[in-house]
Formats: C-alpha cells, structure tokens, sequence
C-alpha cells in the first residue's frame, strides 16, 4: 500500500487527511525505521508493509466507528511502536493518549517520535500494567483501553479492565479468529465486571483478516485484580 493508496482509502470512509497529516505519516515512518536499526520495534520495515498492516490496521476502529474525534481518554497498554493509537491519534488530534509499554527503550523512541510529529496530550509511561493498574491516578480512569496483539483475551482483559471506567470499552485488534480465546475468557472477563459485547470482523486491503474484539466495563473491578506483574500471564483467572 502506498501512502496515496493509504490516503485515498481513508477517503472513502470519510476522512481526508491535510497536508499536516500526511507529513505526520511520513515522518513516523521515516524515524520508525530510523530507530528499529536501534532496537527491535518491528519486523516491518518496507514502507508499503508499514503502510498497510502497520497504520491502515491502527486505525480500523476509528473506520469501523469505534472511536470519535473527541477528547476521550485512551489507554494503550504495550503499545510497542506506537500502534495502534498514535496512528489514531494523527488522525483524530483530540484524543487524549496514555501508553504503557514495559521496555523503556520503546518509551524513549516514543517520547521523541511525539515530539517530532508534534503529538500533543501523550502520556507515556515505562512500567507494567499490573503496577499501573493498582495505581489510583489510572485505575478506571479511561474511556478506552486499546490492545493490538498483546496477549491472550483471558491475560488481556486482566491486564486491561481495571483501567476502564464504568460504560468503558476494551479494543482488542486480533489478526487471527477469537472464538476459542473469548470461550476461555468468558469467566476472568465476569469477574472483572466486564462483558463481550461484540466482534467487528474485516480484511485489509490485502485480504489477510483482521477482528476486534470489544468488550464493555458494567461495574467495578474487584479490588484483588490486577495482581501483582507477572502472575495474570502465568496464572490466568479460570
């Protein structure tokens, strides 16, 4: 996908990016693959892969109208690179960023990739969600939680949930079909006062398949949850 074939796809669900925009795009690009000489941000590099399964994919919810140009609070926990919400955030300048990410070295690429394209209202910070998530300054404090190819349903929604408001909503960006992970993860969503709500199932332009799983907080998450770093991915809630 060439960044004209990006844009003109853009275009056809409405959305018709200025002359700002397209830099912003271009420039991620360029210090993406700046930095991954660095560190290991990503295996795509050539810029038609970046282009398409990097930022197209990033931004399917706000194509499938998951997310609007206000200024709701988003949480993207190991965002890596920045996706999906920085790609999000270009687009829709009033969203309000929160990105988690373990390796502070990604931290460091991000911090100084949001200050090159000129990101405003994005909070980054270098830690574990299960840390955060007990932390009173973040516990329910999202509109959305987003999560692309992070973990298993069952892992995630531990890691995710506690964030999210009451009425919020998870995001979670699956390339491959969910229904044996939503099955598995039916119990631990419960317990954290959350509920599948439903799945937006689409391709990219290439035709590799994409899903998203969106899940909405009903009440508050037990006070237990998440436990301390580490256990959810060794000891999923059963």
């Amino acid at each position: 996908m060439t960044p004209d074939e990006f844009y003109a796809l853009l275009a056809t669900f409405d959305i018709d990016l200025s002359d700002q925009q397209k830099t912003q795009f271009e420039h991620y690009f360029e210090c993406l693959v700046e930095w991954n000489e660095k560190i290991n941000l990503t295996a795509i590099t050539e810029k038609s892969e970046v282009y398409l399964k990097h930022f197209y994919d990033s931004v399917a919810p706000i194509l499938y109208g998951l997310i609007e140009n206000q200024p709701v609070k988003i949480l993207d926990i190991g965002a890596g690179a920045g996706f999906p919400s920085l790609p999000m955030k270009i687009i829709f300048p009033q969203l309000k960023v929160t990105i988690i990410d373990s390796l502070n070295k990604r931290i460091k690429f991000l911090e100084l990739l949001s200050q090159e394209l000129g990101l405003e209202q994005v909070e980054l910070l270098h830690g574990r969600a299960e840390d955060f998530g007990q932390n009173p300054a973040y516990r329910g404090q999202f509109d959305i939680v987003t999560a692309r190819a992070v973990a298993r349903l069952s892992v995630l929604s531990e890691l995710t949930i506690p964030f999210l408001k009451k009425n919020g909503r998870l995001l979670s960006l699956k390339a491959a079909q969910f229904e044996d992970e939503l099955t598995e993860a039916k119990h631990a969503i419960a317990i954290l006062g959350s509920k599948f709500e439903k799945e937006i199932a689409y391709q990219l332009p290439n035709g590799d398949e994409r899903h998203i799983a969106i899940i909405e907080k009903k009440k508050e998450t037990p006070k237990k949850y998440p436990r301390k770093a580490g256990t959810p991915n060794k000891s999923p809630i059963k």
